[in-house]
């Protein structure tokens, strides 16, 4: 007999060690034999993580496939693994060393890798066990981290080889920069924050004593204001000698190579191909035509600084502007030394003050006094106060700068062309496909991918510099060298007979240094279905599981992680590393908020699953997780559907205590009651619906048919209505009864399996034995009974009896009170169907006796089933004013309710204003107060034809 409650908190961890034990998730598992490979990798988290609830749905979505299909018989492989995550592990172990007053420079770079290490082998991956916790059936012991020794095989041979093909390059570009951690970043580690600051107004000087007639409009008071194109004719002109420029960061100004204004705009159409001075630096700068500048905003007039600007520096590109870097790697002012800066210009008067007072200043303190210096020489037009959004590095807090530096690139537009055509022309698949626009915008306007980072953990770039800065890319430090000397001997100059002296008496490092350099994390995650399998070995693995199947990832990293696998897949094993993306939404709090630290409203999965346990949990997520839409998870949702499995649990004792047990001889085809033939055929119709439902990543479908079928018409109906026959005094249908019920419990668990893991293995032990195997391994239900008669019945049935139930509770009938049933306008099948089901029609719906009539009694409330109309004789049950009344009473207030409403979201400032997840929670708390609404006027309706 089953425990008379379910305890989570004690099955979970030991149904884990049963799949532990088993090694029940190694690949192939239970598969047939012959059978078809199915292939997920798991999307790396990093090896500093620990699980949030977007990791949850993930992977409660990835375990309901790979359960699913393993329970098909398929050779699963479920690849897991994690990410080195090369700037997160790193401040850890910087952050442990600090407290010992330990700087990573103190100890070098081989001791500190070293501490990282040590760090990875003690604490990291704790995400792991909890994915366990989770249920994730993973392959755990083929377990890949990116900085394994055969990835680490991997990443050299993909940058070597793209290298000598000419894809991956060493460029001089604009990249995202952290001035804390020192280092290039991703876009996708950078994050924007809303600051108030301010818009500060420039006059850059026109050169060689030019002057234009710039327009002027006037206001309502008739004081002169900005003039702008689109406003028709100015009310005047002014002389001016000089171009208004805005900029949100003043200390970029003295890195000022260009104006840039919109060839169709009029105000500085004669100016185009003249110069300005640039305050206090004194360098000219030419006026340029360029689509870039937006005629209607600001001045019109932008000042353009390509080396700390990303849309500057494109500017720049296509007229021929220097890129001149004002700032050093931690974001001081850099004049005194800087070349770029100095040439060309006269070092005198106001810069020589300049030079002497911001060189080697912070950026923000240089910002304050270059706007003083500003207003001192009379270029300071205004200030506005400015609220607009400024990147943050999300590791080190602080603003990024768009920096000017040497990096390591790869060729990302020609790599991605393969990619593009393999969405377009459908060998690659993205659920939902609205998506596929969203790769196509990124892949097609592709810029260079930058993979190097300026780190110290992480797979070191595989370049060596020669003493003249030739660079030489091999796989190892011996290689590098023999092409070295190679290079040095074969050319006539002054490093050759450097290099062969150098040979005489060799010494490790003396010919060439390795570049300090790591690659970007995703650059090994990149190659990550292909190099969990040993590529580039020819294993079996790889022959057998390459092409992986689906990829269930998040939106945020289809261009970081979905494109480049992409790329990185066909270009390497000419095939697509999957045919099909999943791309799931994000989990919000209930009320649509992204969740956030600083909001206060992170949900913690751990927490949910100590209690709730990891069943419920899942449920919860798969079944909110329909296409494109977020899943606004309440806390009060996943204690409901512990409720669905707690119902299940006892629906299983209930069998239990009656009998039950699973007979393998038992055919479903020789049922004879209508009961249990309904019931199979109910079976049979959710299995398809489970079956396609998962195959089409309709996850929140499948769960609902799930639920619909277990706590609908198993748990309420089916057990409900076998009560008469468990107690009755025919033995033969007891047989039937006891076995079908069985039956129908084990197909249902085993339908469960994929979403609920723990409950269901813990039930199949005890529906079919120890000796049954496993649940993960059982054979999933291929089900083909149906008997559209007996179904057709039974439906009948609940239909009626709900609707009464419905009927009682909306006119609140007391529980104990019970009341004829007069039925009106049935045909001969609806007469004998009330006789075979006259004592569960009494006892399910409170009825004393049933009566045939041909007009209904007045007094009753009606509904109507198939042809007939049931009567519920109400007047000796309830007052029926009083109750009208109440009613009414309850109308009136939800129509308030609902006017309040409808006139907030009609007033169009609120929509415009409110956070979008407070406007979506008032239209379906709208949705919601209208549904209430119209069961009462239905209610009323009823009272109504009563009376």
């Amino acid at each position: 007999m089953l425990e008379k409650t379910y305890d989570s908190t004690a099955v979970e961890p030991k149904i884990a060690a049963r799949w532990a034990e088993a090694d029940a998730f190694a690949a192939g598992a239970g598969a047939k034999a012959d059978a078809d490979s199915y292939a997920i990798v798991i999307p790396p988290p990093n090896v500093t993580g620990s699980l949030h609830m977007g990791h949850a749905l993930n992977n409660t979505l990835q375990d309901i496939m790979v359960r699913y299909q393993r329970m098909r018989g398929r050779d699963v492989l479920w690849q897991p693994g994690m990410d080195h995550a090369g700037i997160a592990t790193q401040m850890v172990v910087e952050r442990q060393l600090a407290e010992k007053q330990i700087h990573r420079r103190d100890i070098g770079r081989e001791a500190f890798v070293e501490k990282i290490w040590e760090w990875k082998d003690q604490s990291g991956g704790m995400i792991f066990n909890q994915l366990r916790r989770l249920g994730a059936s993973c392959d755990w012991s083929r377990e890949r981290f990116t900085m394994d020794e055969g990835l680490s095989k991997a990443v050299l041979e993909v940058f070597v080889t793209l290298y000598k093909q000419g894809l991956i390059y060493k460029d001089k570009r604009l990249v995202n920069w952290d001035p804390k951690l020192l280092t290039a970043i991703s876009d996708l580690e950078v994050e924007q924050v809303e600051v108030k600051g301010n818009l500060w107004h420039f006059r850059y000087p026109l050169a060689d004593g030019v002057t234009y007639e710039h327009p002027y409009a006037l206001d309502e008071d008739g004081n002169r204001c900005a003039w702008k194109p689109s406003a028709g004719e100015p009310a005047g002109h002014e002389t001016r000698g000089y171009l208004i420029v805005a900029t949100t960061r003043p200390e970029t100004m003295l890195g000022d190579t260009g104006i840039a204004v919109n060839p169709e705009d009029p105000r500085y159409q004669s100016l185009i191909g003249k110069h300005v001075v640039l305050p206090l630096v004194g360098r000219r700068i030419p006026i340029v035509a360029d689509d870039y500048p937006d005629i209607e905003a600001g001045t019109g007039a932008v000042k353009m600084t390509p080396a700390h600007d990303f849309n500057d520096f494109e500017v720049g590109k296509r007229h021929d502007l220097a890129a001149i870097n004002i700032l050093t790697t931690d974001a001081r002012i850099t004049l005194k030394d800087n070349d770029d800066f100095l040439e060309g210009l006269s070092v005198e008067g106001k810069l020589i003050e300049v030079i002497e007072e911001l060189d080697g200043m912070d950026r923000i303190a240089a910002r304050k006094e270059i706007v003083a210096k500003m207003e001192e020489v009379g270029c300071l037009d205004h200030i506005e106060p400015h609220t607009h959004m400024v990147p943050h590095g999300d590791r080190g807090g602080v603003p990024i700068e768009p920096f000017l530096t040497d990096q390591w690139y790869v060729n990302a537009a020609e790599l991605a062309k393969p990619a593009i055509a393999s969405v377009r022309e459908g060998r690659t698949n993205f659920v939902p496909k609205n998506w596929e626009k969203t790769y196509f915008e990124w892949m097609e306007n592709i810029q260079p991918w930058c993979i190097s980072r300026q780190l110290w953990w992480g797979h070191q770039i595989p370049a060596w510099y020669g003493p003249d800065g030739q660079v030489f890319v091999e796989k190892d430090e011996e290689t590098a060298l023999e092409a070295a000397i190679q290079h040095y001997i074969a050319h006539e100059g002054p490093w050759k007979a450097w290099v062969e002296d150098k040979l005489e008496n060799f010494k490790p490092g003396e010919i060439l240094i390795r570049d300090e350099d790591v690659l970007d994390t995703w650059f090994s995650s990149a190659l990550w279905p292909f190099s969990t399998l040993g590529w580039p070995d020819k294993t079996p693995e790889l022959k057998r599981y390459y092409q992986t199947d689906v990829l269930v990832t998040g939106f945020d990293i289809i261009f970081f992680w979905v494109a480049r696998m992409m790329m990185m897949g066909l270009h390497f094993m000419d095939e697509e590393p999957f045919h099909t993306v999943y791309v799931h939404a994000l989990v919000r709090d209930k009320n649509g908020a992204k969740m956030s630290k600083s909001k206060g409203n992170v949900i913690d999965p751990l927490e949910l699953i100590d209690e709730y346990g990891a069943d419920a949990l899942r449920f919860t997520l798969a079944i909110m997780a329909a296409q494109g839409r977020d899943v606004k998870l309440d806390p009060s949702r996943i204690a409901g559907y512990r409720n669905f499995g707690t119902k299940l649990w006892n629906a299983t004792r209930f069998a239990d205590m009656n009998g039950a047990v699973l007979d393998p001889a038992f055919d479903p085809a020789s049922a004879k009651l209508t009961i249990n033939r309904w019931i199979l055929t109910e079976l049979t119709r959710t299995a398809a619906e489970v079956r396609e439902a998962i195959e089409g990543y309709k996850f929140n479908e499948a769960s609902a048919a799930l639920y619909r079928f277990v706590w609908n018409q198993l748990c309420d109906w089916y057990l409900e209505l076998l009560k008469p026959v468990f107690n009755g005094e025919d033995e033969a249908a007891k047989v039937e009864a006891r076995a079908c019920a069985a039956y129908v419990l084990a197909e249902s668990v085993k339908l469960l399996h994929p979403f609920m893991p723990f409950m269901t293995e813990e039930l199949w032990a005890h529906l079919a034995g120890e000796n049954a195997g496993l649940a993960c391994h059982a054979e999933w239900p291929e089900l083909s009974f149906a008997d559209a008669a007996a179904a057709e019945e039974i439906n009948w049935l609940v239909d009626l009896v709900s609707g009464l139930r419905s009927v009682r509770a909306e006119m609140n009938v007391p529980p104990s009170a019970k009341a004829p049933l007069v039925v009106v306008g049935n045909n001969a099948q609806t007469a004998e169907r009330l006789v075979r089901h006259d004592l569960a029609i009494k006892q399910l719906a409170r009825v004393t006796e049933i009566r045939l009539e041909v007009e209904a009694p007045r007094g009753s409330a009606q509904i109507v089933v198939g042809e007939a109309t049931a009567c519920l004789p109400l007047g000796d049950l309830i007052d029926l004013g009083a109750e009208k009344a109440r009613l009414e009473k309850t109308a009136d207030k939800l129509a308030g309710e609902i006017d309040k409403i409808e006139r907030k979201l009609g007033n169009e400032k609120f929509v415009a204003n409110a956070k979008p997840e407070i406007v979506e929670a008032e239209r379906e708390k709208l949705v919601d107060l209208q549904g209430q609404r119209d069961k009462l006027l239905q209610a009323i309706e009823r009272l109504v034809q009563a009376s």
